[in-house]
């Protein structure tokens, strides 16, 4: 038998049962830090007043929102979307409700070298930046087999799962001198919900019947009190937030019992089809 696989399957009969033992203290341990950080930072909020916060996706929906928000701390303002009238009126209201300085900048955040041009104007502008909000996507929901072109969806690709475990693997390089806030969102009140999605040929369109289907079975969020609580978990350093809190139950299924997750799925997945075929059908 190979000697490299014996070593493997040794291992495994060794460490398993150890990881297993040792979570049963370390998990108690664990969750009691947890709860002391957690009470400590739900009383020191970063203040705002005076800091640079650059926005994209600020011309509607959570971007905008956040933009408020940070206004109503006494920050200043890099906004940034592809509507500059849009951006225009976001900036007016921010000065409104308390930014002493808003900057609009128009583009597009899939062009690295407008991304560049972004940060170089809140740096020439302001001589320095604090928070950066990664706020702009898009997104969609269709079965595989109803996709025409699936190159046209490697932008939506890039925008999930991927830039999580990018964002994960900086907060590792950047810290302690970086902190990085990763919100996980259930379905927000935005142009999204109303139907701003990829549709089935990679084309970007806004029509309300869009959101038909994609967002089926789940519940839509207010964008203002999401927004000020993602804002506020940022301004207390926290890892992650999740809103609607609830989610975070869906979370812990999906790791703890995949197999209800991917049930639930299913049946809505089974629903949406019979509903399509009894369209045609009519």
């Amino acid at each position: 038998m190979d000697l490299n696989y014996l070593i493997h399957k040794s291992m495994s009969l060794v460490i398993i049962p150890l990881v297993l033992v040792s979570l049963c203290w370390i998990l108690p341990l664990l969750f009691l830090f947890r709860l002391i950080f957690s009470f400590f930072q739900f009383f020191s909020q970063e203040n705002m007043a005076g800091k640079v916060v650059l926005i994209t996706g600020a011309s509607s929906g959570i971007g905008e929102q956040m933009a408020y928000e940070y206004a109503k701390k006494g920050a200043c303002l890099v906004i940034v979307a592809r509507r500059k009238k849009k951006l225009e009126e976001v900036a007016a209201q921010a000065r409104e409700l308390g930014s002493p300085d808003v900057v609009v900048v128009c583009g597009d955040v899939s062009n690295i070298n407008e991304c560049k041009q972004f940060i170089d104007e809140a740096i020439h502008h302001f001589g320095r930046l604090d928070h950066l909000v990664n706020n702009a996507g898009v997104t969609g929901g269709y079965p595989f087999e109803e996709i025409t072109d699936i190159t046209k969806f490697a932008l939506l690709m890039a925008s999930k799962a991927a830039l999580i475990g990018f964002f994960e693997a900086l907060r590792i390089e950047l810290a302690p001198s970086v902190t990085i806030t990763i919100a996980t969102l259930g379905i927000i009140d935005s142009e999204m919900s109303r139907g701003k999605i990829l549709s089935k040929d990679g084309e970007l369109i806004l029509s309300p019947e869009n959101s038909k289907g994609v967002f089926e079975g789940f519940p839509v969020m207010n964008t203002e009190p999401a927004t000020k609580s993602i804002v506020d978990s940022i301004c207390r350093g926290e890892r992650y937030v999740t809103e609607p809190q609830w989610y975070g139950a869906i979370h812990l299924l999906k790791d703890l019992c995949p197999e209800m997750v991917e049930w639930y799925y299913s049946i809505m997945y089974f629903k949406k089809k019979s509903s399509l075929f009894a369209e045609k059908a009519d």
